[in-house]
């Protein structure tokens, strides 16, 4: 879509003053999906020649905002020997687009957008992932990733403010994980995306609720839980009006299953149960 709005497209690393109708881009599959009637100058950040991931002597994996789905689809699969790999790749195929949108597409974009199917932002959660923010003076702060997203298509953003990257830590890549997934239709937006992540090092399991919610919701359990624990934990948690409601699920529909999907990732990881399907 054209953007008949727009006055000016600037390079980032011109770092000019931001000013109001500014908006930062990346690979801009959301900015021109729709118009942007108070936009009026984008700055481009594809010429900051970020490395799109880096692995860190600790272990922990630093994802550039700039980094595309493509790239970070080849990683998970090619180039990170850790049991959370696969869940890249769940995550990245919870797009369903196509592969020009995989090779525009950028996970700090995925992100900001705030939308509550957005599976960069269920990934980064359940991940323990925390944001790098930087002001337009230069001075940065750090967000958990479960944090960052404060509603539906809200985030934790100042005015001007950029994600600079998202780093995992270590531990949570060599965590085992179990990915589930509820839509609608077959090839439909996410309603309910639950991942679980069994820590090796004490047993603690965390369940992350994403998609049925406005925002994600991360439980951490020093040990699997029975299943009424889980479910209530869940229930005191979330509101009424933190189940999302559009066209892609009622909020009723959704509590059901992200409840249920929760149960199975529970019974996937608990050890009581010994392994089971689609834990990795």
């Amino acid at each position: 879509m054209d953007l008949n709005t727009i006055e000016d497209v600037r390079d980032a690393r011109s770092r000019e003053p931001w000013r109001p109708g500014d908006a930062w881009l990346a690979g801009g599959t959301y900015l021109f999906s729709e118009p942007q009637p108070r936009l009026r100058r984008l700055i481009d950040l594809s010429r900051m020649g970020w490395e799109p991931l880096t692995r860190h002597p600790d272990g922990s994996l630093e994802i550039a905002a700039t980094c595309t789905i493509t790239q970070l689809s080849r990683f998970g699969r090619r180039f990170l020997d850790a049991p959370a790999a696969v869940l890249f790749e769940q995550c990245c195929r919870a797009f369903l687009a196509s592969f020009k949108i995989w090779n525009m597409a950028t996970v700090g974009g995925n992100l900001c957008h705030g939308l509550p199917a957005g599976p960069m932002i269920s990934l980064t959660a359940a991940l323990d992932g925390s944001c790098l923010l930087q002001a337009q003076d230069g001075s940065t702060r750090l967000v958990k990733a479960a944090d960052f997203i404060r509603g539906a298509g809200v985030t934790d953003l100042a005015e001007g403010e950029l994600l600079r990257s998202v780093t995992l830590p270590g531990r949570a890549l060599e965590c085992r994980t179990a990915f589930r997934q509820a839509s609608l239709y077959g090839l439909g937006r996410s309603a309910a995306l639950v991942i679980g992540t069994l820590d090796p090092r004490d047993g603690s399991l965390t369940v992350t609720v994403t998609a049925a919610t406005t925002r994600p919701f991360r439980f951490r359990f020093p040990l699997p839980p029975a299943a009424e624990h889980l479910r209530a934990t869940i229930d005191s948690a979330v509101s009424g009006p933190e189940w999302f409601d559009d066209i892609h699920g009622l909020p009723e529909w959704r509590r059901h299953m992200a409840l249920r999907l929760a149960e199975e990732v529970r019974r996937a990881l608990d050890p009581a149960h010994g392994p089971r399907e689609g834990a990795r």
